[in-house]
């Protein structure tokens, strides 16, 4: 390999013989490139051959089943249907519950890491709104207060 790499390079003694063995080297490069090509694409072929059979036969051993099984869906229907239905309906319930009690979780870490000061993501916000309706909250006590001493005065 360090042969092929030296002669590509064009590291050699730059000879008659030189140039000989690197067209030999490159025939031999090229039949093996051949070869690996070969080797990938019958392997590629045998791989992809292998997996079209084995779902050829998924195919067939879904529809079989759903042949057999058919009649006897037909038959518990009026047990299954309301079942299915009920299963998913509490299924959907436990997720739900799950869901929210992640979240109120969430907002119990959050508001903890808040009140004792470690500043979670967002508390800049909350501050700069409490700021701000603070400040519209005094505004508006100001505003009520002028109003009643001029309807005091006059």
């Amino acid at each position: 390999m360090a042969d092929q790499h030296r002669g590509a390079m064009g590291g050699g003694g730059g000879g008659y013989g030189d140039l000989h063995r690197g067209g030999e080297r490159g025939e031999t490069q090229q039949r093996q490139s051949a070869m690996m090509t070969a080797l990938k694409a019958a392997t590629a072929a045998t791989a992809g051959g292998s997996m079209l059979v084995l779902s050829g036969l998924i195919l067939a051993g879904t529809v079989i089943a759903l042949t057999v099984a058919t009649p006897v869906l037909v038959i518990f229907s009026p047990v299954l249907v309301p079942a299915a239905i009920t299963l998913a309906l509490m299924a959907a319930g436990f997720v739900t519950s799950g869901g929210l009690g992640v979240a109120a979780l969430s907002v119990f870490s959050w508001m903890y890491k808040y009140l004792t000061g470690k500043h979670p993501p967002g508390a800049d916000q909350l501050d700069h709104a409490k700021a701000r309706l603070a400040s519209k909250a005094r505004d508006i006590k100001d505003a009520a207060q002028h109003r009643i001493d001029q309807a005091q005065g006059s």
